[in-house]
């Protein structure tokens, strides 16, 4: 592995993504995007005593599909990467539990799956591991009890804020010639910068991310040279439909080209406007999802060859929120190309 400017790590030894997995909530599941999960969920509690454990559940579960995808055993991954919103990460750990497979916990809030991907794709490309296995969820229902409100008080949302995605995904890496084959690969990964513009609206994650985003892409293509043409696509994480558009006008005004066609944001392309999402879809498993399912398998089927994953977080927590302070953003990009 080698290094590319002041951000962007160089992955001579490109993993292979040799299996992915998505799962959705109802909700979810009646979006624009229903077709490409892998299972879409009936009842958002899966059967389990809290949201909480659903959520554990959901993790466990798309991990376990990918691997069976992969015709992998648990004990063969040598590392899970991942997390989620809870307190703790007590999704992904919990579930890390359940598999007893080696857990690497890592928080980026709604990034989180972008950073496992790129710091994954790091250990294997280093000759550190062999394999490894990132994931990420969120859940609607974990997340409104932990940052908003409880839900059996019906408070009204304003119309910036976005809706937490019940869904996680999962991808498998492995080194090259490791007995796996598969089209997709991670080839360089750019780590971002917390970017604060003092956005103090915790509902506003749109306004929040989208600097952070912008930095980040500007870092990846300043590192590795290249320009927004270069790729097919460049899909961004959560800002939603207000998030997208502020990007767009930060691009613009530092002369940065970026084309809207070959723009799209997972938040806004998760759910229909008429679903009542307000701005659009966020959480750790929005990015995870639509990025296990319906972006790695335009890339599997040919429609895509090299496309930017950037995924955004908001780093806030309930007790910054409660003591005014301000919403910094932070975002992940890696580079995803299909080789035949």
């Amino acid at each position: 592995m080698s290094r590319a400017g002041k951000q962007t790590f160089v992955y001579d030894r490109p993993p292979a993504i040799v299996a992915h997995a998505s799962i959705a909530g109802p909700k979810e599941g009646q979006g624009p995007l229903a077709e490409w999960f892998d299972v879409v969920l009936e009842d958002d509690l899966l059967g389990q005593k809290s949201w909480e454990l659903a959520e554990m559940e959901m993790v466990r579960r798309c991990v376990q599909r990918a691997l069976n995808d992969a015709h992998m055993g648990e004990d063969a991954v040598q590392a899970m990467l991942g997390g989620d919103l809870n307190n703790q990460i007590i999704a992904s750990s919990f579930a890390a539990r359940a598999l007893g497979i080696p857990f690497i916990g890592l928080y980026g809030a709604c990034s989180t799956f972008v950073q496992a991907l790129v710091l994954g794709s790091a250990l294997i490309s280093g000759g550190d591991l062999d394999n490894a296995v990132c994931a990420a969820s969120s859940h609607f229902c974990t997340a409104e009890r932990q940052f908003r409100f409880p839900l059996e008080l019906g408070s009204q949302r304003p119309p910036q804020a976005s809706w937490t995605a019940t869904a996680c995904g999962c991808a498998l890496l492995t080194a090259p010639g490791e007995g796996h084959s598969g089209p997709l690969r991670t080839t360089c990964g750019t780590v971002g910068r917390v970017i604060d513009l003092n956005i103090t609206d915790a509902n506003h994650m749109g306004a929040a991310m989208a600097p952070a985003v912008f930095d980040c892409i500007a870092a990846h293509l300043s590192d590795t040279g290249r320009g927004a043409g270069d790729y097919d696509l460049i899909a961004t994480g959560d800002l939603g439909w207000i998030g997208r558009n502020l990007l767009l006008e930060l691009a613009d005004a530092a002369g940065v080209a970026l084309p809207p066609d070959r723009l799209i944001d997972c938040g806004a392309s998760l759910f229909y406007q008429e679903q009542d999402a307000h701005a659009g879809g966020s959480g750790c498993g929005c990015v995870a999802s639509v990025s296990c399912g319906w972006l790695m398998k335009r890339l599997e089927q040919g429609e895509l060859r090299r496309l930017l994953l950037v995924g955004s977080g908001a780093m806030l927590s309930p007790t910054s929120s409660q003591q005014g302070q301000s919403v910094p953003g932070i975002a992940y990009a890696v580079a995803i190309e299909r080789e035949d």
